[in-house]
């Protein structure tokens, strides 16, 4: 069992007093708590340090953490730039990184997106299946491409990545159509089911998708997106959720809950809901967490670090020895 963080890169994470360039700090602090792995999402609709760039900058000073995204929206940029910087981010990183994509989601958080970057939302799942499967062509050395949506021929020599093939790259999502695509094209799944029941569901029909592929069902990493909040006072931390959700989707908790997975309670009570995950079969836990200033941040950072022996003792699918001790989590 892997535990990562999700970096608080977006300013409604921030106090009025925090500095951006804390953040890098923060990283740090994290691989150095056990922490295997640093995070980061991405937008457009609100403001926040770019996810790339907030990797980039993490890449130098950090040693063995895994550098993720979750999720990157490929839409937003032009596909060969992306690749280019993604196999920088692999290099400079000594191949840490692991890319998580998704295609948005509907309504407001995703359809205006993509307006903004002068793309159709009709075929997005396509067009992201088609993103992913040019980058891992330039990633190998292509010098053209020729897709349903994506065409391209006489492409001039293209940065390479640190590994053959390129980072891993898994896919967000469970809806049964995503279910499917993981299992036939990606390296890794990362959702966030409000029901371990339901991870488990979902991670067995990944297993098949990728069974019928002629896939190894070992080749693709369980992973889940949760936030977490430790509170001994349960309704304290309750509430601080609700000011997180509030303050990041524009919703109460009780709905963020309906569709996010969400673990909060005393230290004791998150570990047993997140031994559920495992039980269930996540691999790599990416935990977002529920403060609202960088110094709140690290106060569930350090509350979360102490629980992560016990994380991972509860972890079914545990390997002899953990990837934060082998190598880069991910790596395949």
């Amino acid at each position: 069992m892997d535990i990562g963080v999700l970096l608080p890169t977006g300013t409604a994470q921030w106090g009025a007093a925090d500095d951006p360039r804390e953040l890098i700090a923060f990283g740090r602090y994290a691989e150095r708590s056990g922490f295997c792995s640093l995070f980061v999402n991405d937008s457009l609709i609100s403001p926040r340090i770019e996810a790339l760039t907030m990797l980039a900058a993490l890449a130098p000073v950090t040693e063995a953490v895994t550098l993720g995204t979750a999720a990157l929206l490929p839409f937003l940029r032009r596909p060969i730039q992306a690749a280019q910087s993604l196999a920088s981010i692999d290099l400079l990183s000594g191949g840490r990184l692991t890319v998580t994509v998704g295609a948005g989601f509907p309504g407001r958080f995703g359809r205006p997106l993509y307006t903004l970057s002068e793309l159709p939302w009709e075929r997005r799942f396509a067009r992201l299946d088609e993103t992913v499967a040019l980058w891992r062509a330039l990633w190998d050395g292509a010098d053209a491409f020729h897709g349903e949506l994506l065409r391209f021929d006489d492409i001039p020599p293209t940065t390479r990545p640190f590994r053959a093939g390129g980072p891993p790259v898994w896919l967000g999502g469970a809806t049964p159509a995503a279910l499917a695509r993981t299992g036939r094209l990606y390296d890794g799944w990362l959702p966030y089911p409000p029901d371990p029941a339901d991870y488990a569901s979902g991670l067995r029909s990944v297993h098949k998708a990728a069974a019928d592929a002629g896939r190894a069902t070992e080749d693709i990493t369980p992973a889940l997106f949760v936030s977490v909040r430790i509170d001994d006072d349960i309704e304290s931390g309750r509430r601080v959720l609700d000011d997180y959700a509030r303050a990041t989707y524009g919703m109460p908790l009780e709905e963020l809950e309906k569709i996010q997975a969400v673990v909060t309670g005393s230290a004791d009570q998150v570990l047993e809901h997140l031994g559920r995950y495992a039980a269930a079969g996540a691999q790599h836990i990416v935990a977002r967490l529920g403060a609202l200033d960088l110094h709140s941040q690290r106060d569930q950072l350090e509350r979360l670090a102490d629980l992560i022996p016990a994380v991972q003792g509860a972890a079914v699918h545990s390997t002899s020895e953990s990837s934060c001790e082998s190598g880069p989590a991910g790596t395949k």
